[in-house]
């Protein structure tokens, strides 16, 4: 069975869910941290809304220095998060309808400089990199919004706060 088609599908189903917690992110709570060690409440949607984003990089380079100009996106507001993550998942689906299955298994790295941080073949580079890390950091989000009794919407299944299917 092909890759893209298998990566589109769950792109489409994250997509979805991402976007129903970052729309519900309350901007009054914007440097609000659950610990003094934790990300803001901005940070973390920020980080979250960008890392598709990055997808597009990685099936079109070998590598993402983060000393050659990345700098982290810093949301301004909720329309902003909007924006940047839809841009992002578009980028990525896009770039996905024009990659060649056959550089799937190339090297794909994050490097600093000459230090490698993270390094895999292209395919599990995207599934770590891209989709378990948005998943990793909007569940986090759901914890921050469920800390400040703000209602969450169905990720994968109902939850306390919306109803059954």
């Amino acid at each position: 069975m092909s890759m893209i088609p298998m990566i589109l599908a769950e792109l489409g189903q994250e997509t979805a869910a991402t976007r129903g917690v970052l729309e519900i992110i309350p901007e009054e709570h914007w440097e609000w941290k659950p610990h003094e060690k934790s990300m803001s409440l901005c940070r973390l949607s920020s980080h979250t809304a960008e890392i598709f984003g990055w997808a597009e990089g990685m099936l079109t380079s070998d590598a993402l220095d983060l000393t050659a100009g990345y700098q982290p996106f810093a949301a301004e507001d909720t329309k902003g998060l909007l924006q940047t993550f839809d841009q992002g998942a578009a980028s990525f689906r896009q770039a996905l309808s024009q990659a060649d299955e056959a550089t799937f298994g190339d090297k794909w790295s994050l490097t600093r400089g000459q230090d490698v941080l993270f390094s895999a073949p292209r395919f599990p580079a995207i599934r770590s990199f891209v989709l378990n890390h948005l998943v990793h950091h909007r569940g986090q989000l759901t914890v921050y919004l469920r800390l400040l009794d703000v209602p969450l919407p169905q990720v994968y299944g109902p939850t306390a706060d919306s109803p059954v299917f």
